[in-house]
């Protein structure tokens, strides 16, 4: 694998595991929170996968990618309700950045958390940016394998939301993706800042 997702964004619009990979957590959400009218973080947006799907019923939509090249195929997309940034999540972004200074009703993050150093310090942050009552959703890999450095377990996920102070909704397998010879199985985190 590359070390840069910029290596990857020319085809990640055609890669057809990504837009499955998309249609399934967009249709899992949907079961969880009617996103209309929501204001609404998707950190690690990538091309704008699950932005695109959202843009159609959110007031507006934050997308947040580390990708500058992932930033621009979003970019060229023109979605109007959406603001782009390419940046890394710290303190000090959040205080930089003003499109983060006002409270989001919901954030996604498809895809993302197992491929970060920081889970935990991360999600700490993610949950400062939530309206009481507002919802965090995430889908990764599920680690199968304890030994594996690939994907996180369950175990893992419920620490890391309960240490943000946010409150467990669910963890599920809400789908799998096959290929090479195997299943790779989904997990689901959902979780409510308390008011």
């Amino acid at each position: 694998m590359s070390e840069s997702w910029d290596d990857y964004a020319e085809i990640w619009d055609s890669n057809p595991d990504v837009t499955t990979y998309a249609n399934h957590a967009f249709e899992s959400l949907l079961k969880t929170v009617n996103p209309k009218g929501l204001r609404i973080l998707d950190f690690g947006c990538g091309t704008g996968q699950l932005t695109e799907r959202l843009s159609p019923l959110a007031t507006e939509i934050v997308a947040l990618d580390s990708s500058p090249k992932m930033i621009e195929i979003l970019r060229q997309k023109n979605l109007p309700n959406v603001v782009t940034l390419s940046t890394l999540l710290t303190e000090s972004t959040l205080e930089e950045e003003k499109s983060l200074h006002s409270p989001f009703d919901l954030i996604v993050a498809s895809s993302v958390f197992g491929f970060l150093p920081n889970y935990t310090d991360t999600l700490a942050l993610l949950a400062t940016l939530l309206k009481p009552s507002g919802f965090l959703i995430q889908w990764d890999w599920l680690k199968t394998d304890e030994q594996s450095d690939f994907g996180l377990s369950k175990q893992s996920v419920e620490q890391a939301l309960q240490n943000a102070e946010l409150s467990v909704v669910s963890l599920n397998q809400p789908f799998a993706l096959e290929g090479q010879g195997q299943t790779m199985p989904v997990l689901m985190g959902i979780a409510q800042k308390q008011t």
